[in-house]
């Protein structure tokens, strides 16, 4: 089984740690000296080196200059601050409701030319109906218990979407079959969605693949995930957003793309899923 999408954040921090560590053994000193020189408990040190507290931008610059190594201070707080936005929990990216987070994707949507998603139970984002976006946030709102600001989540989402139509920019999307059987919203809503997903996959820059049940599975189903052009993907966990940039880790997201890409089937054979999950609605 693949290791857990958070390893390359972990990796990351555990680097900074290894850094500071070598940094207070370079100056000769012990975990206590540097505790009392920088003012904290031993503990913390300890926490700190061992990954498992992250430091902050003020505990680099206390730790450099107890070390006398001022120089290493702008270097690790940049890794320091990438490593940390590497893993996100939901409950810190949502803790003001749904609005800013939607917004805070425009400018790397802006930026990006080629879009690849892979979805194994919703309908991906840039192709949902206002209708269907309403009921998954509400749900989302109602399960994290945060601020209830859909009906602009919302408004934003599908601001943001307009990229798909702009001509500018190529989409490929995988969906596994089940995101067309699993309800979100009435019936109604879920053919509207599903005849609005059949539309989209005539236009000349989207490709629309479906997973069928039935596929002969060489490749095993994925959390949903994001690469955006060949340089970062962001992964969707139940608590937290993960953003892999290191490019060994991107090629092996591309790679089980394009596993998946085989097992998908496009065109006439994709709108009949589609066609057939609408018709099994009533």
């Amino acid at each position: 089984m693949p290791s857990s999408p958070s390893s390359s954040a972990q990796a990351a921090r555990q680097a900074v740690a290894a850094r500071l560590r070598e940094l207070r053994l370079d100056a000769g000193l012990t975990g206590h000296d540097l505790a009392v020189r920088c003012g904290w408990h031993k503990a913390k040190t300890s926490r700190i080196e061992n990954a498992r507290t992250p430091p902050s931008d003020a505990d680099i610059r206390a730790w450099c200059t107890a070390c006398g190594a001022e120089d290493q201070i702008a270097d690790l707080i940049a890794a320091s601050r990438t490593a940390e936005s590497m893993y996100v929990e939901w409950r810190r990216r949502q803790r003001t409701g749904l609005r800013r987070l939607q917004e805070s994707y425009v400018p790397l949507y802006e930026r990006t030319t080629r879009f690849r998603v892979y979805s194994p139970d919703i309908v991906p984002g840039f192709v949902q109906t206002p209708a269907y976006a309403t009921a998954l946030l509400s749900a989302i709102t109602e399960f994290r218990g945060i601020p209830n600001d859909v009906a602009e989540a919302v408004r934003a989402r599908m601001t943001r979407s307009r990229i798909l139509h702009d001509g500018k920019r190529r989409f490929a999307f995988l969906v596994e079959e089940s995101a067309l059987r699993y309800r979100i919203g009435d019936a109604e809503i879920m053919s509207e969605q599903l005849d609005y997903l059949r539309s989209t996959a005539s236009l000349p820059n989207v490709s629309l693949g479906i997973i069928p049940f039935t596929a002969s599975r060489r490749m095993w189903p994925l959390e949903a995930c994001y690469i955006f052009d060949d340089r970062l993907v962001q992964v969707e966990l139940l608590t937290a957003e993960v953003t892999v940039s290191t490019p060994t880790e991107v090629a092996t997201y591309v790679k089980a793309f394009t596993e998946l890409h085989r097992l998908a089937v496009y065109g006439q054979q994709a709108r009949a899923l589609i066609t057939s999950a609408i018709n099994t609605l009533d």
